[in-house]
């Protein structure tokens, strides 16, 4: 059956959710199976690693992703979303799949860089389709619940390997991460929409209005202006997006996005990596310090809950500037020896902001551009964020080597959560927002 036989109205924009934030926490369960697995394979007597050998594969599979979200998002923008999506599932699972029957390290290396451009390529093609298929004013909302599916699989992969690594071995976990795709890809292709921004930009304006008419959605102002300038040609071609990043109502913002992703990932990474340790060598005790990377998570979860709805709010420059800045005092605030339970607090807290400042990042782009453009647009800031990515751990462990992780760690994570609001801050007003703020009949021009 055909993606447009889905159920009528908010069905479908419940297809819509449920079947991205699955993919997305297949995404999370790839966060931490590496991880997760690291012990492991350091023991895996066959092929003898080494600890800076793992951390060699785990850049690969970062570089793929880099990689992935550049191209995939691009490609979204041409070949369709829905198809975009459903190409990073397959690809990303069939790759992890093949992990756990890799003969050699460099096998393995190779597999993780090519599960890497799947995975890099979901996230920004996810939340361009949940932002567009979003109730009106629920944008931020729903790809900031879109992405506690990220953190929700991390952990369960985490709870999964208590139990099947000592009895299974490391290869099973990969095969497990791969198992979903067997039924999520098939669902996709059942119920997943094609996004009907996309096929305004093609040119296919009727069967645009009959799926927003089937499911309960508007097509934004500009979707319908856009596709004038489509049917005359005059945008470059099929990868006019990109230069819509380049041109001059929006180079401003693109590099600013830019430069706020890569902060912004830097953290995530940095702080996942390191925080265990740093904790330690600011004197707290083992069981304490790993405590702290939970309660991290736990609250990148309670924020990303609570950011999307006051992005939809206030506005998601202000949400996502303010949330940045509020990373950055609760960074410095871990640099201040603190009773236990006020640190297990400001962690908590630092968790709640770092997180979901880069997700709100995401919902700030999908609504700065053109909606035809929003999967290219997401696809570069997550791109370039993901320098942010392999930069953060090598940041973190400069400092842990140099002994100065506690306190300056701490104030090098705070500048960069600064220097990340200051960056969201200079984003201009685009075209696109200019379009979507305007009066819509003559009737609102009078209000």
């Amino acid at each position: 059956m055909a993606a447009g036989t889905v159920g009528e109205g908010g069905s479908a924009t419940r297809w819509v959710a449920i079947l991205c934030w699955t993919a997305v926490a297949l995404d999370g369960f790839d966060l931490v199976v590496l991880g997760a697995v690291t012990p492991a394979l350091l023991e895996y007597q066959v092929w003898g690693l080494t600890a800076p050998q793992v951390g060699a594969i785990t850049s690969y599979g970062l570089f793929g992703m880099l990689i992935g979200a550049l191209s995939i998002g691009t490609l979204a923008d041409v070949i369709g979303r829905r198809m975009s999506v459903m190409i990073s599932v397959t690809g990303f699972s069939a790759f992890t799949a093949l992990c756990a029957f890799a003969p050699s390290p460099e096998v393995f290396g190779l597999l993780r860089f090519l599960a890497g451009l799947g995975l890099g390529g979901l996230i920004p093609t996810a939340a361009t389709m949940v932002s567009e298929y979003a109730r009106m004013r629920r944008g931020s909302s729903s790809i900031t619940f879109m992405m506690t599916g990220y953190h929700v699989g991390g952990v369960l992969t985490a709870l999964l390997a208590i139990p099947i690594l000592p009895s299974l071995g490391w290869r099973v976990m990969f095969v497990i991460g791969a198992l979903p795709a067997l039924v999520l890809v098939p669902l996709m292709l059942r119920n997943l929409p094609e996004s009907p921004s996309f096929l305004v930009a093609r040119g296919r304006r009727a069967e645009a209005e009959e799926l927003a008419a089937r499911y309960g959605i508007s097509l934004e102002p500009e979707d319908v202006r856009e596709v004038q300038t489509e049917e005359r040609g005059s945008e470059g071609g099929r990868f006019g997006a990109v230069k819509t990043l380049f041109s001059g109502g929006y180079v401003l913002g693109t590099l600013a996005f830019w430069v706020a992703s890569f902060m912004g990932l830097l953290l995530v990474y940095g702080l996942n990596q390191w925080l265990p340790t740093i904790m330690r060598d600011a004197g707290y005790a083992l069981g304490a310090a790993l405590a702290f990377l939970l309660v991290l998570n736990v609250g990148a979860v309670i924020g990303l809950l609570v950011a999307g709805p006051l992005a939809d709010r206030y506005g998601s420059k202000v949400a996502c500037a303010g949330w940045f800045v509020l990373a950055a005092v609760f960074l410095f605030l871990l640099s201040v020896q603190m009773p236990l339970p006020l640190t297990y607090l400001a962690v908590l807290a630092t968790g709640v902001f770092v997180f979901s400042a880069q997700v709100l990042l995401y919902a700030y782009v999908s609504k700065h551009y053109p909606t035809s453009g929003r999967g290219t647009a997401l696809g570069w800031a997550a791109g370039i964020g993901r320098i942010g990515a392999i930069c953060g751990p090598l940041l973190g462990g400069l400092l842990v080597g140099a002994g100065l992780a506690v306190p300056w760690g701490f104030y090098a994570f705070a500048l960069v959560g600064l220097l990340g609001s200051i960056f969201i801050a200079l984003v201009p007003r685009s075209p696109a927002e200019a379009v979507r703020e305007a009066p819509t009949s003559p009737e609102a021009a009078t209000r």
